[in-house]
């Protein structure tokens, strides 16, 4: 009845792991016993759970990301300690729990903690930046947030109930075929990442319909801010990337479960093609990650250089060559196949040319700083700490993109420090950049700077005494992966790597820390104007944080920077415009169709894992009558009533004349 679910899928011969899922549970449990003293659950339910609205989901998403990225550190900090002391020793994970973490850290990371962060930010801030009241369709974005929400319980399923998997966070085969990985730790790396993907494809397709029919009158493509046109292209890699993932991971699950022979070694299967398709899809979501990245950095310095960003067309068509151009170089991930000199030289040559759109941005970024009058707030620092960063990573990858140097360092550590430096100083920076800046629209009081710095500081230092060392370990022969070794000179930098890794530990608790102070101190840090940085953009416009139709009347965009060009023209006449005529605004309501859709992938997904064919029938017919019961609602909208409008812009607008006349800005 339960297929092969049974005591021993518990680990209780592993310390580590039964402390660590015990510890989960503990933490979940007090979370939810707190929800139930307090009586938050009516709350939690009409506005967060149940929520269609782009800013709560987008809030929610960030936050998913922020615990998944502890979650994903303590893998990390767990495997750099292990390796500081596994020379000529056993270390103190056994061979099986290491092989775990190193493809738990990864998935992790990438799948549900940088995706989450960027999707999260593209989420809240892209339909305020056009002037729309939502994204094209809010019910199917709470879907994708519960989806990956779906994936995250799984994944964390598997710390106490069975093992994940030990193939990588990319599980080539032929170790994760059945034979070689017998186990459910490949199946649950297989269905967290459906479910979830399934989830990132509906937003790529939702977003994608947003910028190109959501706009606001007047907000021509070549008037949206760069972090618009950014949203753009990394959903267009969605929507093209994803499925060949899906398929892929499709593939390899008829391989496991009915005895398919894709990518076996017999039976004219075919390895290599799994790794072709794998990275068909994971080049482009490098960029997917960080596409939305770059655009926080333009928005982050054209706000505090004071000054419209450089080259603002040349940035657009930087952004859409490398959206075109992520599809012609997955292979350099693999030069060492054996596809022969023809192939490795053009996807070397390609992987060259790719970097020449991302050095217009850094140029254009320089340049809009170069004479302007630069706030080295917390933001800031996050941009230039990553544009050094960057460009350290852009140039190791750069020298990994010739085939015969690739042949040296392929699969060592100077690999894995490159990925890192390009991740953590774009991706990771970026969302950090972007939490700080954007936090204040979201909740209405901004962030400590003290401690925001702090954070800064111990992330940037962190990294480089963490992943410098791996690349001078790589040049030393030393692979990636590696229980344990026999060669004294690489444990001091180990060593040295594990003392960064503690660093950026700080740093995260930094992170923590900001957020309680300035929840406790949010009265000082108060935003009044919903304007706390003398903002370009259109969300700046609204109150802080803004009302759920965003926007009471919808603005009418007549530049490149529409609410600078409304902001200096207040100045100007020394008045704010004329008041609108107002109607009432028509919204969607909200559903727990996300909510319920995901509980049932869940069910679905534990089922498919565990062999339990009756549950997972009985999953799939929740998820559909979900579905049903959404398409026969008969009721879609409410209706927010004119004077509430009114009354709303009325106590917006008094903040910004108060602004207006103290001879600030409007």
């Amino acid at each position: 009845m339960l297929g092969k679910l049974d005591w021993d899928a518990i680990p209780l011969h592993e310390p580590i792991a039964l402390i660590t899922a015990v510890t989960v549970v503990v933490v979940v449990l007090a979370v939810l016993g707190w929800i139930t003293v307090r009586g938050h659950w009516r709350y939690l339910w009409n506005e967060w759970i149940t929520s269609v609205d782009h800013k709560r989901l987008g809030v929610m998403y960030f936050l998913l990301g922020l615990v998944m990225l502890i979650r994903g550190f303590a893998d990390a900090i767990m495997m750099r300690a292990h390796q500081a002391m596994a020379y000529n020793a056993p270390g103190y994970l056994e061979p099986d729990h290491y092989n775990q973490i190193f493809s738990a850290h990864g998935t992790i990371m990438i799948f549900f903690t940088a995706m989450p962060f960027m999707i999260g930010l593209m989420n809240f801030v892209m339909p305020l930046q056009i002037g729309a009241r939502d994204v094209a369709f809010p019910t199917l974005n709470s879907v994708s947030f519960w989806l990956t929400a779906a994936g995250v319980a799984l994944i964390n399923v598997s710390l106490g109930v069975g093992v994940f998997s030990r193939a990588g966070w990319l599980a080539y085969p032929p170790l994760s075929e059945l034979r070689f990985s017998p186990d459910v730790g490949v199946d649950y790396y297989l269905w967290s990442l459906q479910i979830s993907g399934v989830g990132t494809l509906m937003t790529g397709i939702n977003l994608v319909t947003t910028v190109l029919k959501m706009r606001a009158p007047g907000m021509r493509l070549t008037r949206m801010p760069i972090f618009c046109w950014t949203t753009l292209a990394s959903n267009l890699l969605i929507v093209a990337a994803f499925p060949i993932l899906t398929a892929t991971f499709a593939m390899l699950l008829l391989d496991r479960y009915l005895g398919f022979h894709f990518f076996t070694k017999e039976a004219g299967g075919n390895p290599m093609m799994y790794v072709n398709l794998i990275w068909a899809w994971g080049h482009p979501e490098v960029y997917i990650l960080i596409l939305p990245a770059f655009g926080i950095f333009s928005e982050v310095i054209s706000t505090f250089s004071g000054k419209p960003l450089f080259g603002y067309r040349s940035m657009i068509v930087a952004t859409m060559a490398i959206c075109v151009l992520s599809f012609m170089v997955w292979l350099h991930h693999f030069f060492t196949m054996g596809a022969g000199a023809d192939v490795n030289a053009f996807f070397g040559i390609m992987t060259m040319i790719i970097s020449v759109p991302t050095g217009v941005k850094v140029f254009n970024w320089l340049f809009t700083m170069y004479g302007g009058r630069v706030r080295f707030t917390s933001p800031v620092l996050w941009t230039i700490g990553f544009m050094i960063t960057f460009v350290i990573g852009g140039m190791t990858g750069v020298l990994m993109a010739i085939p015969p140097a690739d042949f040296v360092l392929h699969n060592s550590l100077f690999l894995v420090a490159h990925f890192h430096n390009v991740v953590i100083g774009g991706v990771v920076f970026g969302a950090l950049a972007g939490y700080v800046f954007w936090f204040p629209k979201a909740f209405g009081f901004r962030l400590h700077e003290g401690w925001g710095k702090a954070t800064f500081w111990f992330w940037l230092v962190g990294f480089y005494v963490a992943f410098m060392p791996l690349y001078a370990l790589g040049l030393m022969g030393m692979t990636r992966r590696m229980q344990h070794y026999d060669v004294a000179a690489w444990q001091p930098w180990l060593v040295v790597a594990m003392f960064g890794a503690v660093l950026i530990f700080f740093g995260i608790a930094c992170l923590v820390i900001q957020l309680v102070v300035s929840i406790r101190q949010r009265g000082r840090l108060h935003d009044t104007t919903g304007d706390p940085w003398d903002g370009r953009s259109l969300e700046w416009i609204t109150p802080s944080p803004p009302p759920a139709f965003n926007f009471a009347v919808l603005p009418n965009v007549q530049g490149e920077e529409a609410y600078w060009g409304l902001k200096q023209g207040a100045l100007r006449a020394g008045a704010l415009p004329d008041l609108p005529a107002y109607e009432a605004i028509h919204l969607p309501r909200n559903s727990p169709t996300g909510f319920v859709t995901a509980f049932f992938a869940v069910v679905l997904g534990f089922a498919m894992i565990w062999h339990i064919w009756w549950l997972a029938i009985l999953g799939l017919i929740g998820a559909f009558t979900g579905f049903v019961v959404f398409a026969w609602r008969d009721k879609e909208e409410y209706a927010v009533p004119v004077d509430e409008v009114a009354a709303h812009d009325a106590r917006h607008r008094a903040a910004r004349d108060v602004l207006l006349h103290s001879g600030v800005r409007a």
